[in-house]
């Protein structure tokens, strides 16, 4: 029953959505909660280790085919599948995070097709999130797996240098715009064009600085995910860098 509760629940929130705007495409990204954050839901703490640095530790793509949460993700499965193939949204795609080599990305491939999401049935797109230094390094490979990416410049910014996002004491040095990182986004970007995929990116940092837009404008970008609040004013800052 409680897993019933579950699906309905999780479909009926996805479809409210995707229905709103078929049809346009509505990427729904799948749970990408951490050990720490898992454990303090009710009933959370027995199934979840603690770790040290829950930032870098099991999260996104990696729960989805061990045993300690593959059964889980096989609920989400199933309410994307219901959205899709039982209502006729098929505009719903699935995005799946933090997928650290392309080995897990095949893993959690085949976990969708065993729950009946394979890749392409039904016209299904599946993207990936770029948000570790791999997924740019290995962009081309990361292409021939997915159908499209998203740039989550936090975490990557995060991980290209080294500067743990929470930390207070580090603040200075988190900067999505330093070099290092911008360059992999440009990177990122020229490699999955090349290869037909379509870039997004989803931050903080474009609704709150201006040039960051224009600078993701020139680089090609092809969509900015941000927050209902500052939709207005990002949407004029891409159409001032468009002009230029």
């Amino acid at each position: 029953m409680c897993l019933t509760w579950f699906t309905d629940r999780l479909a009926q929130g996805i479809a409210r959505i995707a229905a709103s705007r078929s049809p346009d495409p509505v990427i729904v990204r799948t749970s990408d909660f951490k050990t720490n954050e898992y454990a303090k839901l009710v009933g959370g703490r027995p199934f979840e280790p603690v770790e040290a640095n829950p930032m870098i530790g099991w999260r996104g793509a990696s729960r989805y085919y061990s045993e300690g949460y593959r059964e889980g993700f096989a609920l989400e499965c199933q309410a994307l599948r219901r959205v899709r193939d039982d209502m006729g949204l098929t505009n719903v795609v699935v995005m799946i995070p933090f997928c650290r080599t392309t080995g897990e990305a095949d893993r959690v491939l085949a976990v969708m097709a065993a729950e009946g999401l394979p890749r392409g049935g039904n016209g299904l797109k599946v993207y990936v999130m770029a948000e570790i230094p791999a997924n740019v390094i290995l962009s081309a490979e990361f292409a021939e797996r997915f159908d499209g990416f998203s740039i989550g410049s936090n975490d990557l910014t995060q991980l290209t240098l080294g500067v743990d996002r929470d930390s207070d004491a580090l603040a200075h040095l988190f900067d999505e715009t330093d070099p290092a990182v911008t360059r992999s986004i440009e990177t990122l970007i020229a490699t999955a064009h090349a290869a037909g995929r379509p870039v997004g990116l989803c931050g903080q940092r474009p609704s709150d600085d201006p040039a960051f837009t224009r600078f993701l404008v020139g680089a090609g970008i092809d969509s900015i995910s941000v927050a209902p609040d500052s939709f207005v004013a990002v949407k004029e800052h891409v159409a001032a860098a468009e002009r230029a």
